[in-house]
């Protein structure tokens, strides 16, 4: 991976690591478009400032656009919401594994 490919990497997880980012783009992953209280709702606990900011961020980023039928992903969006897809997979397999790990670790007490 070159030195630019880096900074590109680098740059995209800094918007997404941005508190609620990941989860905008999650929320409008089925591609129906949200105003932004539906959003609000999906998303769950983001404040008005904060969805406010991420949308700006989003938008800035061509990641989200705005209709007038609400917020929507764009292409590129689509994109990494499908990529998003398989971390979701990695997850699920992931936590399982963890879940197996940390079984195995436990104590096992014969009876008394």
């Amino acid at each position: 991976m070159t030195a630019k490919d880096n900074a590109a990497v680098i740059q995209l997880f800094d918007l997404l690591e941005s508190r609620y980012a990941m989860r905008v783009i999650w929320a409008l992953s089925d591609g129906h478009p949200q105003t932004f209280r539906l959003l609000q709702d999906s998303v769950g606990g983001v404040t008005p400032n904060t969805l406010n900011t991420r949308l700006k961020e989003l938008r800035a980023a061509r990641l989200v656009d705005h209709s007038g039928h609400g917020y929507r992903l764009t292409a590129q969006g689509t994109d990494l919401a499908r990529r998003l897809v398989e971390v979701q997979q990695f997850a699920g397999k992931w936590s399982q594994h963890q879940a197996r790990v940390a079984a195995a670790a436990q104590p096992h007490f014969a009876g008394n």
